[in-house]
């Protein structure tokens, strides 16, 4: 097996890993090529890969892949996903054919995330095989509904009495420079959709129908006026939106049989999923007592509180940028909002300028850098005991 030692040289390169992973097209849910460049990397490390495919249609199949060297001392995790949404037209050079320009690598995936997964890779090496437990937790699905990815892997974890006391997620966190950002919490998501029937009937006999229009924008209005909190120390305000209207009535002379909307709050841990789904409940019904409310939690707020954990990540940025990050709980959601449950998480990984976005890009000595930082987090998680 190989060891991370001093004078020996580096089995892993980062840029050329990052590229590898970037050539598979792993739009989401990503199986086969991506994992087999990924179990080929980690292997010669002294990994045990464990891959499965699970879940089935419409959110199924998932592959997922769960690698663990050691099995005493410390465990410190790394989470991330190989899959990557469709990239669309327009790019300067083909998104699934990796190609470096003026510092930067090119490639659907570069930033989000496979350069952080290859970065991780590349400084579990750095790591002394008995300096503890090192495992990464990588799914196929984080980008699409995301319910036979990391959930399975935590649901796999438990079977095996997988536990890690850290988890470091790779998202892009950086916001203007590496390192100028870490995530230590996120706000929480839940969809709801509304749908109001009436009686539909001819416009000019009203007294015969039941125009469920008024009462559903009336529901809307109360819920717009609702402020469900003015933020607090780590988060900023939770909001709710109006995602969709939908009536589907092509006539100009018909009263609609019924009415639909959608909303989607993001909410911070001053609440539950499931409390907002009832609080929106009983404000619809007060309206339309008929009407049908069903909601779906992607995930709750987390945070991971500042501590010893945050400091070792804050001064491994420090030590190789320079840079004292802030803590932040902004943005969307992650697959930390998994994570969390199982041990405090952190998020940090490369600039998200160009996530999601025609030509997205790495500059290839952040990649460089991003190593260092994973190694020294790595070594100094496994080495001290932090407090959430």
């Amino acid at each position: 097996m190989h060891s991370a030692g001093k004078g020996s040289e580096p089995v892993v390169d980062v840029v050329d890993l990052a590229a590898r992973l970037i050539a598979c097209d792993s739009v989401t849910p990503a199986q086969g090529a991506v994992f087999d460049v990924l179990e080929a990397a980690l292997v010669p490390l002294g990994f045990v890969v464990d891959r499965f495919v699970t879940g089935e249609a419409p959110d199924g199949p998932v592959e997922n892949l769960l690698a663990v060297r050691g099995s005493g001392g410390r465990h410190v995790a790394f989470a991330g996903h190989v899959d990557v949404v469709a990239p669309g037209p327009g790019w300067a050079s083909p998104p699934f054919a990796p190609e470096q320009r003026h510092g930067l690598l090119f490639g659907r995936g570069a930033a989000d995330m496979k350069g952080a997964v290859a970065a991780f890779v590349a400084a579990a090496e750095r790591v002394p095989a008995d300096a503890g437990t090192i495992s990464l937790i990588i799914t196929g699905d984080e980008e699409g509904p995301a319910v036979y990815g990391t959930r399975a892997l935590i649901d796999r974890m438990a079977a095996r009495g997988i536990a890690p006391d850290l988890c470091l997620v790779g998202e892009p966190t950086s916001q203007q420079r590496l390192g100028d950002m870490v995530k230590i919490g996120r706000r929480g998501s839940v969809n709801i959709w509304i749908d109001v029937p009436g009686r539909q009937g001819h416009v000019a006999y009203p007294h015969l129908a039941d125009n469920p229009i008024p009462k559903l924008v009336a529901a809307l209005s109360a819920i717009e006026a609702v402020t469900l909190d003015t933020g607090n120390a780590w988060f900023q305000p939770s909001n709710i939106e109006v995602t969709d209207i939908t009536v589907g009535n092509p006539a100009t002379n018909v009263i609609p049989g019924h009415a639909a909307a959608r909303l989607s709050i993001r909410f911070n841990d001053e609440h539950r999923g499931e409390e907002l789904v009832d609080r929106i409940t009983a404000i619809v019904h007060a309206h339309a007592p008929e009407a049908r409310v069903e909601g779906r939690i992607s995930g709750e707020a987390f945070l991971t509180q500042p501590g010893a954990f945050s400091a070792l990540v804050s001064a491994a940025i420090e030590r190789h940028t320079g840079m004292t990050p802030e803590l932040s709980t902004t943005g969307g959601t992650s697959d930390a909002r998994f994570l969390s449950r199982l041990c405090p998480t952190v998020e940090f990984g490369l600039l998200n300028a160009t996530m999601h976005k025609v030509d997205e890009a790495v500059a290839v000595d952040d990649l460089r850098a991003l190593v260092a930082i994973y190694a020294d987090i790595a070594l100094a998680g496994l080495a001290a005991q932090p407090t959430r």
